[in-house]
C-alpha cells in the first residue's frame, strides 16, 4: 500500500535529522545513502501530492486558462480552491522560484507569476515573509517541504539584500558570487523561455505579459533578439543564453561551491537557510554597540 502524505513527511523529517547527524560526523558513505533516500521520499510525496489532487484538479491544469486556474501547464500544481479563497503567497513565491530557477528579488518574483498565473502577486508582500519562514523554521524544523529562504553571499554568508530563494536548492545554488547575479539573470531568462514553450507546445498561447517578460529578458543577452520579429524566439533565447553562460560558468560555479563548503561547515541548519546573522544583529543580541 502506497504511503500517505503524512507517513511522507514524517519519513522526509526523520530522513533530514538523520542527514543533519551524518553531515556533523563527516560521514560520505552515510550522508549518501541519506540524501538518495531523501529524494525518493520526496518523489514519492509530489506523486501522492498529485494523486490526491484528483481528475478534476488535473483538468484545470491541461485545460486552457480559467478564473483561479494556472495559466502555465507544467507549472507547480496546486490544489483547487474555493472561489472566495486566494493562493498563499509563499505558495505564490514558490511558483515563481520554482518557474525561474535561480535567486529573485521580490519584484521579478512579482513579474513572473503575474505573467504566468492568473493572481496578482504583490511585491510588497513579500518584505516580511522571509522573515516569517526564518521563524517558522526555527521553530519546527523540517516540517515543511519547502521554506522560501534567503541567497547567501558568497564572503560572508549572510543574506543577500533583496534575494528570496527555495530551501530545496542545493547551498550552492544559493550562493551569491561576484558573476552569479549575471548568470542567475541567464537562468531566469531561460527558465521563462522554457514555460512559455511548454505552454506552446501544450496548445495554449502565452500571455501577453510573460512575451514582454521575454522579451526584456532578450534584449540584454546577445544574439537572443531580432528586432525584425513581432516576438522573440523562445529557443533562440535559450540558445545565446547559455552561450552566454559559458563564458561565466566554470568560474561562478568554482566561487559558489567553495562558499557552500564553508557554509555546510560553519552554519547551523537555520544559518545555512537564512544566513549567518549580520555583525549588527549579532551585537545588537548581544547587548553590544557599533559605536
Amino acid at each position: 500500500m502506497a504511503a500517505s502524505l503524512e507517513e511522507l513527511e514524517q519519513r522526509m523529517s526523520h530522513l533530514r535529522t538523520e542527514l543533519r547527524g551524518a553531515v556533523r560526523a563527516r560521514d560520505k558513505v552515510e550522508t549518501a545513502r541519506i540524501r538518495r533516500a531523501l529524494r525518493e521520499a520526496e518523489a514519492a510525496w509530489e506523486d501522492a501530492l498529485e494523486s490526491e489532487a484528483g481528475p478534476d484538479d488535473e483538468a484545470l491544469l491541461t485545460e486552457p486558462p480559467a478564473p483561479q486556474a494556472s495559466a502555465a501547464t507544467g507549472a507547480p500544481r496546486r490544489k483547487e480552491r474555493p472561489a472566495h479563497g486566494s493562493i498563499p503567497v509563499r505558495e505564490q513565491v514558490h511558483q515563481a522560484l520554482t518557474l525561474l530557477g535561480a535567486p529573485a528579488s521580490p519584484k521579478l518574483i512579482s513579474s513572473t507569476y503575474e505573467a504566468f498565473f492568473t493572481e496578482s502577486l504583490v511585491a510588497t508582500k513579500l518584505a516580511s515573509l522571509r522573515r516569517d519562514e526564518e521563524r517558522s523554521f526555527s521553530a519546527q524544523g523540517y516540517a515543511r517541504p519547502y521554506y522560501i529562504c534567503a541567497a547567501l553571499t558568497h564572503d560572508r554568508l549572510v543574506p543577500a539584500r533583496g534575494l528570496l530563494a527555495l530551501s530545496t536548492w542545493p547551498v550552492e545554488r544559493r550562493i551569491i558570487g561576484p558573476l552569479s547575479p549575471r548568470t542567475d539573470f541567464l537562468t531566469h531568462a531561460v527558465g521563462t523561455a522554457e514555460q512559455i514553450q511548454r505552454l506552446t507546445t501544450a496548445g495554449h498561447p502565452a500571455p501577453d505579459a510573460a512575451w514582454r517578460l521575454l522579451r526584456r529578458f532578450a534584449l540584454t543577452i546577445p544574439g537572443a533578439y531580432d528586432a525584425a520579429a513581432p516576438e522573440p524566439d523562445p529557443a533562440r533565447v535559450i540558445a545565446a543564453a547559455h552561450a552566454e553562460a559559458a563564458v561565466h560558468q566554470q568560474e561562478d560555479n568554482q566561487q559558489r561551491q567553495a562558499a557552500a563548503q564553508r557554509a555546510r561547515t560553519q552554519l547551523a541548519d537555520v544559518q545555512q537557510l537564512f544566513g549567518a546573522a549580520p555583525m549588527r544583529d549579532a551585537l545588537r543580541d548581544a547587548g553590544g554597540s557599533l559605536s
